[in-house]
């Protein structure tokens, strides 16, 4: 094998990659209108369907997922697997269900989207804040874990000083251009990510002799602090090579693979802001769906690109998967587990000079992607959600810097979050992602599935299912870190509802707890009128359609909840911007107005239209890929189940 360290030449390489893209955010930035809000957060809404799905694809697929997924497969082989197919199923959901809706909504941001369905400041704010909650503590803070790992392992470099650089990197370009910089840089890296990836899978396959080597050796890799007698500890099993597990597994049961994933995945991929906002970014209807589509192809592909690296790795380093405190302070230094470190361990092992500096700047591109994603989102999520709260009456100028200033502020309480996720469980980033995932998410793709799919959901009766759950969760999560997963060979000794409610059957349960407490108050609470909630469901989506359209075929949807956006800024004061150099200066390097076309704070920013124009052709494209990407992964769960 060759030498795990890094020449010079791959530190060149990584330098000059990190700069390229650095000089290709800042460039997109000066390019793009980020002097309205839907400049900045929206792009617009002039994204083309492909840069949509590529930025889908890659602002899912960050180090997190490399780290994560390639430390799971090393564990447990093909099951972890299922995380990835479950989204190929929701982006469907997402392009014929969820979109459709959302953009005849007209919203900005989630939280937005429940204010106007629901007519609720009080439950926007609650979900705004819950959100917050889940992006810096699962999105961000296990990002920035995953990139501690990787530093930690390839560069040797002091590591919240070479987070903070990278931290430092990303959030210029994402502070200095929104949304499109984000999806552009996406778009640029997503090609190098998906090469690199794929060079080292097949790389690792030729190593180990193809799948039939693979197995052999992946079978027999037990690591040296395995417990003889027990064969679930450390022991590779046959059933590491198929998708489904039986029901007593401890991480992946068959029914919480085939409805707990499903919840969890419909969440992040139709009701998580860091993705739909970049659905609404897209042109039209049919470029939204579109892109939904593309990103449900791409899906595929995490089964080479981070799968199969870390079978292998646990084929050439069994002690990824050591099971003892003593074996995994030897093997990595972490006692709570190894895992994580299969997949750069990998990398570092096998690739050649040149070739191993290429695929470290394609993981850290992977974490800058990620990183822009969920700094611009829960920016976002904050700005219009909940700072429009506590200023009655802010400009378009106050939250533009705000928005700013919140990347920031994410950041460094993300940073505070990483020690609980480097002790949480058995040291694995992806249980304790899913298991966040299951406490968290069920409550809030509740409200969003109730209000979309039945007109008859009241404010009170998603309002109540919606606390309900998230004291739930909340519950469990606090008895998950009370009550530590017990070690390799120890005797389990936490409460019942702990000990056998496995985190995924506890995602099915709780979202059925929260839509029936949703159905059972809406019933019994007086319903909004019918005009009320018209185009803001699965049913009466098409109501934007129906409107007359301008000559241009731009049609801006009216709802009787008059639009957040524009009824704060419509109350802005009328005062006439005064140029002073401090305003000139953050507006010009902050801001990116240009100082010649500097508009006033009175000036009332119009929702962006949402072209609505349909064409059978496309929508029959679009169909058709959709059965056909649904078709494949139908078989894949066959042919692997």
């Amino acid at each position: 094998m060759a030498d795990p360290g890094l020449s010079r030449i791959d530190v060149a390489i990584v330098v000059i990659q990190f700069l390229a893209v650095f000089a290709f955010g800042i460039w997109s930035s000066c390019r793009s209108n980020r002097s309205t809000l839907s400049g900045y957060f929206l792009a617009g809404r002039e994204m083309h369907w492909v840069w949509v799905g590529l930025s889908l694809f890659v602002s899912n697929l960050g180090t997190a997922s490399y780290i994560g997924l390639g430390g799971a497969a090393a564990m447990r082989g093909y099951p972890v697997y299922t995380y990835e197919l479950s989204a190929l199923i929701c982006l469907l959901f997402l392009a014929h269900i969820f979109m459709p809706v959302y953009l005849s909504s007209g919203c900005y941001t989630m939280p937005e989207f429940i204010k106007i369905r629901y007519g609720s400041e009080g439950l926007s704010v609650l979900l705004a804040a819950t959100l917050l909650f889940i992006g810096i503590t699962t999105n961000l803070a296990g990002e920035m874990y995953a990139g501690i790992i990787l530093i930690q392992e390839s560069l040797g470099w002091p590591l919240y000083v070479s987070l903070g650089a990278i931290l430092v990197m990303t959030a210029v370009y994402t502070i200095s251009g929104g949304l499109t910089a984000v999806v552009y840089t996406d778009a640029l890296q997503s090609i190098l990510i998906i090469v690199g990836s794929l060079a080292l899978s097949i790389i690792a396959l030729a190593h180990v002799g193809g799948f039939s080597g693979l197995y052999n050796m992946y079978m027999s890799a037990v690591p040296s602090d395995a417990h003889p007698g027990n064969s679930s500890c450390g022991v590779p099993q046959e059933a590491d090579w198929h998708l489904f597990q039986p029901i007593d597994d401890p991480q992946y049961p068959w029914p919480g693979v085939s409805v707990g994933i499903i919840i969890l995945s419909s969440y992040y991929w139709c009701t998580n802001q860091i993705i739909v906002q970049r659905t609404l970014a897209a042109r039209d209807v049919y470029h939204a769906k579109a892109a939904s589509v593309l990103g449900g192809y791409l899906k595929l592909l995490p089964f080479f690109m981070t799968i199969i690296p870390g079978m292998v790795s646990r084929a050439l380093f069994p002690e990824v998967a050591c099971q003892t405190p003593e074996g995994c302070l030897e093997a990595c230094g972490n006692a709570n587990g190894c895992s994580d470190r299969a997949y750069p361990k990998l990398m570092l092992a096998l690739l050649p000079t040149g070739l191993k500096g290429l695929m470290l700047a394609t993981m850290l591109a992977a974490l800058m992607t990620s990183l822009t994603s969920v700094f611009n989102s829960l920016s976002s999520i904050f700005t219009i959600d909940i700072w429009t709260k506590i200023r009655a009456k802010p400009s378009s100028l106050e939250l533009l810097i705000v928005g700013k200033i919140t990347t920031g502020v994410i950041a460094v309480i993300a940073a505070l979050w990483i020690p609980i996720i480097q002790a949480y469980g058995a040291g694995e980033l992806y249980t304790y992602i899913q298991s966040m995932s299951s406490y968290l998410f069920p409550p809030v793709l509740a409200i969003f599935t109730a209000g979309i799919a039945w007109g008859r959901t009241t404010t009170k009766g998603a309002t109540t299912g919606f606390v309900t759950g998230v004291a739930l969760g909340i519950l469990r999560l606090f008895s998950d870190f009370l009550y530590s997963s017990p070690g390799c060979g120890e005797i389990d000794t936490r409460p019942w509802i702990v000990r056998n409610l496995q985190f995924l059957h506890f995602a099915i349960l709780l979202y059925a707890v929260c839509t029936v407490v949703i159905v059972i108050v809406s019933l019994v609470t007086k319903p909004s009128p019918n005009e009320r909630v018209t185009g803001l469901t699965f049913w009466t989506r098409n109501h934007v359609d129906e409107q007359t359209t301008t000559e241009t075929e731009m049609d801006v949807p009216v709802q009787e909840n008059t639009n957040m956006i524009n009824e704060m800024q419509a109350k802005a004061d009328e005062r006439a911007y005064t140029d002073t150099a401090l305003n000139s200066f953050l507006l010009k390097y902050l801001c990116c107005y240009s100082g010649d076309n500097i508009p006033s704070d009175a000036t009332v920013e119009s929702r962006p239209a949402v072209r609505t124009a349909r064409s059978r052709v496309k929508d029959l494209l679009v169909n058709v890929n959709s059965g056909i990407a649904l078709l494949v992964g139908i078989l894949i769960y066959v042919l692997m189940g």
